[in-house]
């Protein structure tokens, strides 16, 4: 890596290559704070309690012309004479006079149970509750409803009553954890309709306790962020893009073959590609369910790409090691990642692979398949934190060598002075970069977290998630770019060739 860019560039050069890209980072901040909404919006939908006594095969509509028999509370006169499997709890999705949008791109929904406490029909522990789901959608008010999906599932309910259980406190409702009952990756249709039904017999859905209400959430991402962060990923694709053509080309001019380091640098270059392409401009006009497997699928390929170069990097600039240049000298933390990486692709793959064809379906609603995602996740985590302390290390040793080698840079022959002077800034840089990058994702984390989601600014309102998102977005792009750019072999390698003092050679 001797005559790269960084190490022929002046001091004052550099420092406004800096100030340029702190200018990008701080306007994609301001583009997500200032003219995006919020990431996504939670919509409560109340369930209406339609009668379908014979159970008739259909779909039962909460409102509108052709809307179902209904009953407002189970206590009424009419509720009384019903049997619990003529009940269907009935959702259309969105509110009347509004209709969903491809720009919405997934949309999931969540139940909350409203259960009233009752000394004869108590909630039993680690229960299961069994719901008959029915999912259906049309593009417009008049036409037929199209069966998209229908699956019988469980989910484990989980209550708490904050109150002694006595007779004066019936009537009292449980608090009960949200239960996820579907996603869906994509918003291809305009209307969507869902029924419900909790079946009861002798052993399934006893010990549920009395269910008064079923309330639905739907979150769906706004379609005005979508539009901002389609319009961001539009515009960073072509700009790494032929960042990454034009650093390969420099590549290729010189007269030995790309060592490992650059043959990284340019992979973590098509990986931030590959994370750029905006595809969803194509799925606003299909129903790609799959769109949220491949964006998952897109940000593994870059992380994994990023922890591998962390660690040829800094291998690298060991000086004076025995093993350079050969990715078989990083073996076991490479590994690490890769293993790390497919275990994760198999954890979503159990998930939101099976969604593609079942929306209903969660691998945590059984106690198997939760042990197994739980062991998957540990699994992860114990893989990454391997790699972080061996970067660590690999870090510390680094310095270590820093350390010797600046005491010993007077003695030193004036070509090999420069060329561990040039070694010692890029490994610096890179961590000071690297860290700022890391800083900056840990407190914009960590105010998102905090805030209510928007802070207001005289009179205008700052989206701190969309901010958030936007920010890191488009630091980590900044932080592709800006090795791609530093870590480019030099124009003047040309002049080096031919006699300049500061060749040092490889």
């Amino acid at each position: 890596m001797s005559g790269a860019v960084i190490e022929n560039m002046s001091t004052k050069k550099l420092f406004f290559l800096g100030f340029v890209i702190l200018g990008f980072q701080v306007l994609s901040i301001m583009v997500g704070a200032l003219i995006a909404p919020s990431p996504t919006s939670a919509i409560r939908y109340l369930a209406t309690k339609c009668i379908n006594r014979h159970r008739v095969h259909g779909w039962l509509m909460p409102w509108g012309s052709n809307r179902c028999q209904q009953v407002n509370s189970f206590d009424e006169p009419l509720a009384k004479t019903l049997d619990a499997n003529d009940i269907v709890f009935a959702v259309h999705i969105p509110l009347p006079n509004t209709q969903m949008s491809p720009w919405f791109q997934f949309m999931l929904a969540v139940l909350q149970f409203d259960i009233a406490f009752k000394m004869i029909n108590q909630i039993e522990e680690d229960v299961i509750i069994t719901i008959d789901a029915g999912l259906a959608h049309r593009d417009d008010l008049k036409s037929e409803w199209t069966t998209a999906r229908h699956s019988v599932e469980q989910r484990p309910l989980r209550c708490t009553f904050s109150v002694p259980k006595t007779y004066e406190n019936e009537g009292r409702f449980y608090h009960c954890d949200p239960i996820p009952i579907m996603q869906l990756g994509s918003v291809a249709h305009k209307y969507f309709l869902i029924n419900l039904r909790l079946p009861v017999n002798d052993t399934v859905n006893v010990g549920i306790g009395e269910i008064k209400d079923i309330n639905l959430v739907g979150i769906h991402q706004n379609g005005g962020f979508t539009k901002v962060w389609i319009s961001m990923k539009t515009v960073f694709t072509p700009w790494i893009f032929v960042a990454s053509v034009w650093y390969w080309h420099r590549i290729g001019l010189l007269a030995r073959p790309p060592v490992l380091l650059e043959k990284v640098i340019l992979a973590l270059g098509v990986s931030m590609t590959i994370l750029n392409v905006p595809v969803e401009w194509l799925s606003l006009g299909c129903d790609w369910t799959w769109m949220l497997l491949l964006e998952d699928a897109q940000q593994g390929v870059f992380y994994a790409t990023l922890f591998c170069f962390w660690i040829i990097f800094c291998g690298e600039h060991l000086m004076d090691q025995s093993q350079r240049n050969r990715l078989s000298a990083y073996w076991w933390q490479v590994g690490l990642v890769m293993f790390g990486s497919s275990i994760l692709l198999v954890f979503d793959l159990s998930e939101r692979g099976v969604h593609l064809n079942n929306p209903f379906y969660s691998v945590w609603a059984s106690e198997i398949g939760t042990n197994i995602s739980i062991t998957f996740i540990l699994v992860a985590g114990t893989s990454v934190c391997l790699y972080f302390l061996s970067l660590c290390g690999m870090v510390r040793c680094v310095f270590r060598n820093i350390g010797g080698k600046i005491q010993q840079l007077p003695a030193m022959p004036e070509a090999r002075r420069l060329r561990y002077k040039g070694m010692i800034f890029r490994f610096k840089f890179l961590m000071l970069v690297t860290l700022a990058c890391a800083a900056i994702t840990v407190i914009f984390f960590i105010l998102n977290q905090v805030s209510d989601g928007h802070w207001l600014w005289g009179a205008y309102t700052l989206q701190v998630h969309s901010a958030f998102l936007t920010g890191v977005y488009g630091m980590w792009n900044l932080y592709v770019f800006t090795i791609i750019f530093l870590y480019a072999p030099s124009h003047k390698h040309k002049r080096n060739n031919s006699g300049d003092i500061q060749q040092t050679g490889v």
